[in-house]
């Protein structure tokens, strides 16, 4: 069936979130390496994804950590810097679903405090029909409940639904449950994904 809403990812999809790549480029490859190896810095991310404070989770992991401490506190000094840049033809095809009058949700993982900061800079992360954060449902993906929650909140069938998300866990989560899907590799494969499911034509895709 066509789509009647198209449900984004945000991170790697709409925003580029690739924290080892910040960290190379201030301290370098590999005290990196050595970094993530020692400190389980996507766990606390995901601890703040699932609603903790963000500043107060990532600073108690700094004092945890003495040896790594000032580098800890940059995951929530530097955020932003983490979260960037825009992946522009992705927020093209956003406003495009819009324009046209396709409903657009988020299913996200993002913390509370760092999805408001994130939105002071990217204010599109506003413009969404439905959100669904995962720090404020007090779930992360790929949980089922969290696309149950997605279609209770939207009153939506899974069959209506076309959800994109990086992670092949979070895509294989939604098709489960009978969600259209699109594993986003790159925007041009997200645009033709889109332009297939009848809901953008090329031109409006491009």
């Amino acid at each position: 069936m066509t789509p009647q809403a198209v449900v984004f990812d945000i991170g790697n999809v709409l925003i580029e979130w690739q924290p080892e790549r910040f960290y190379d480029s201030v301290i370098g490859a590999d005290r990196r390496r050595a970094m993530f190896d020692a400190v389980d810095l996507h766990g606390m991310n995901d601890r703040v994804d699932s609603g903790e404070n963000f500043r107060d989770t990532i600073y108690a992991m700094a004092e945890a950590t003495p040896d790594w401490r000032d580098e800890i506190r940059l995951w929530h000094d530097r955020w932003i810097d983490m979260a960037a840049p825009v992946i522009d033809h992705s927020l093209r095809l956003m406003k495009a679903l819009q324009a046209r009058g396709v409903p657009v949700f988020s299913l996200t993982n993002f913390g509370i405090q760092s999805y408001d900061l994130a939105a002071t800079h990217y204010p599109f992360l506003r413009e969404f029909d439905r959100d669904f954060i995962s720090g404020h449902l007090g779930m992360i993906k790929p949980a089922p409940s969290i696309y149950e929650a997605v279609e209770q909140g939207s009153g939506l069938p899974p069959e209506a639904l076309l959800f994109t998300d990086d992670r092949a866990d979070n895509i294989a989560a939604a098709a489960a449950r009978g969600w259209q899907t699109h594993h986003f590799t790159g925007p041009q494969g997200w645009a033709d994904r889109l332009v297939a499911a009848g809901v953008l034509n090329r031109e409006e895709a491009a």
